[in-house]
């Protein structure tokens, strides 16, 4: 049978890398591949509660269609809880969506056509990058340093790409390398996008995991144009399996996110929207994310005091102060897609770092997670890990 697809699914492939990672669904093998949330914190208990008291008191409206934008008082919380992070953005600029990845895509959707231009950072958010492949775009890669992108080589990139479509960065805890943008870096981003016209959109699920150091405003907190789009998802400080994230942008932008969405679902799940809004009138929210912070503080520690040890020299690697992840890099001439081979000998499993660039190379890295495996097994799986790359 001859099927004629669309062009697009020529650069939507399957990933060698996945396939092997498949293995770690075995129960002996330690994994620190996946960026999961600790599912011993999740709140069950409670969340037993919070559903018979939404089916109880709203049970016909949360098991019927509602509107696209979302649950009003959802939104109304949503917009409270965003100037923890100097954002006053109104409910009604706040799209809800299927976690933070639905906006990935619908970014996508809004502003990219076949050959156009994302800047992003180098590396950057695998499922980002696939998100917008779908699209056909082409990737400039923008360095990092320890304090996020370069801004000097962000303006190049600018000038040399005119017509760029948007800006993309994960400025907390950035996924792969746990890399946060300094203050001035933030500044100076929105500076640049406004001075060549170049949206932003900015990706923050890990922001309030953050562990030591003083707490940063969001990049949106600078924007007075409305040229930055942010999106947020609690599926990392609540519960990924609800899907619930958002868009906050300004009307103009929210509304084509919108049109997207109404093309897309027509709405997110009204039950669980229900849900993790009457979560936070019954329960304390802020309490519950201090004790996700306080046990992904301890397994950091823990992973990173372990690598110390274990890891022999040459090897080097990225200390977070908040999110789920450390980068590691290799020596030069090392494939980390052939070393996790080597690891999953040895029962552990890791990302290899080549599929975090868009345009390739770099295979001499790998990303670790530290926030889902216990301390016991953090230990047992670092030190396998570490007998691997003596072995190399």
């Amino acid at each position: 049978m001859s099927v004629k697809f669309a062009k697009r699914m020529e650069y939507i492939k399957g990933s060698a890398i996945r396939e092997l990672l498949k293995l770690t669904e075995q129960p002996e093998i330690i994994s620190f591949a996946g960026g999961l949330p600790a599912p011993e914190l999740f709140p069950i208990e409670e969340m037993k509660q919070v559903s018979l008291r939404v089916l109880d008191t709203d049970g016909k409206a949360a098991l019927q269609y509602s509107p696209t934008e979302g649950y009003m008082p959802l939104r109304r919380m949503i917009s409270e809880r965003m100037k923890k992070i100097g954002v006053e953005v109104p409910p009604e600029q706040i799209l809800i969506t299927s976690g933070s990845q639905q906006g990935l895509d619908f970014s996508g959707k809004v502003f990219l056509d076949e050959g156009d231009t994302v800047i992003c950072e180098s590396p950057s958010y695998l499922g980002a990058l696939n998100a917008f492949k779908a699209y056909l775009p082409r990737f400039v890669e923008v360095e990092m340093d320890q304090d996020g992108m370069r801004m000097d080589a962000l303006e190049k990139a600018l000038q040399e790409n005119p017509n760029a479509k948007f800006i993309y960065t994960i400025p907390d805890f950035q996924n792969p390398t746990g890399i946060t943008m300094s203050l001035e870096r933030r500044k100076k981003l929105v500076e640049l996008a406004v001075k060549y016209n170049v949206p932003v959109v900015e990706d923050n699920p890990y922001g309030e995991l953050r562990f030591e150091g003083e707490k940063l405003p969001a990049i949106k907190h600078f924007d007075t144009t409305g040229i930055v789009i942010f999106l947020g998802t609690f599926s990392k400080i609540f519960s990924p399996g609800l899907r619930i994230g958002w868009v906050a942008a300004s009307p103009e932008i929210v509304r084509k996110y919108v049109l997207v969405k109404q093309g897309a679902d027509l709405q997110c799940n009204s039950m669980a929207q229900r849900e993790a809004a009457v979560f936070m009138e019954m329960y304390d929210i802020e309490k519950h994310i201090e004790k996700i912070i306080e046990v992904y503080r301890r397994r950091r520690d823990l992973m990173i005091e372990t690598m110390k040890k274990e890891f022999p020299e040459g090897f080097t690697f990225t200390y977070p102060s908040g999110g789920l992840f450390t980068w590691v890099e290799m020596p030069e001439g090392l494939d980390a897609a052939e070393v996790l081979k080597k690891a999953l000998e040895e029962k552990v499993a890791f990302v290899p770092g080549g599929t975090f660039y868009p345009n390739g190379g770099n295979e001499n890295h790998c990303r670790l997670n530290y926030s889902c495996m216990p301390e016991d097994k953090i230990v047992e799986g670092i030190t396998r890990l570490g007998k691997v790359f003596r072995n190399l």
